[in-house]
């Protein structure tokens, strides 16, 4: 008996965290400077071979998935938290294509095979980094980078 079970999904990293600009300003601190601390990753999109299951049932219903964004950096040299994964949980047997349905990104045999399709963003550096002997006080911090995205990831699972 042959089985063949197939989704159609839409998968987006996280964006990462922006820098922040802050200074330190202390009534005893003589000479403050810039403390803008980092922004945080963003989360990415991984796929993982769990026992248990033996169909793509739970993809039919929800075809949208996100990873969360990474904080923002903050003052006093904080950096932002990491965005959480958005962990994707398939069948053994799985098979993962593109969109046209005939590249193979990654085939999935064994339980606990873990593969990551997009990755999150790179948080953006605060003021802090940029500190240097000519530039004692920037005011500047990047942006965070934007996260990736697929719109069609079809996947497809084979009893064999």
């Amino acid at each position: 008996m042959k089985f063949l079970d197939q989704a159609k999904i839409f998968v987006r990293s996280g964006d990462g965290g922006g820098g922040s600009v802050s200074f330190l300003r202390e009534k005893f601190v003589e000479f403050g400077g810039p403390n803008g601390g980092n922004g945080g990753r963003g989360g990415d999109v991984v796929v993982e071979c769990v026992d248990g299951l033996n169909t793509l049932i739970d993809y039919r219903y929800q075809q949208h998935f996100k990873a969360s964004t990474g904080t923002h950096g903050m003052g006093k040299n904080r950096t932002g938290a990491d965005g959480e994964h958005a962990i994707l949980r398939v069948p053994v047997g799985t098979c993962v294509f593109e969109d046209d349905n005939e590249t193979l990104i990654a085939d999935l045999t064994e339980v606990g095979q873990r593969i990551v399709l997009l990755s999150g963003g790179n948080g953006g550096f605060g003021n802090a980094h940029f500190k240097t002997s000519s530039n004692q006080a920037p005011r500047h911090a990047n942006p965070g980078r934007s996260g990736r995205r697929k719109m069609d990831l079809a996947a497809s699972q084979a009893d064999r």
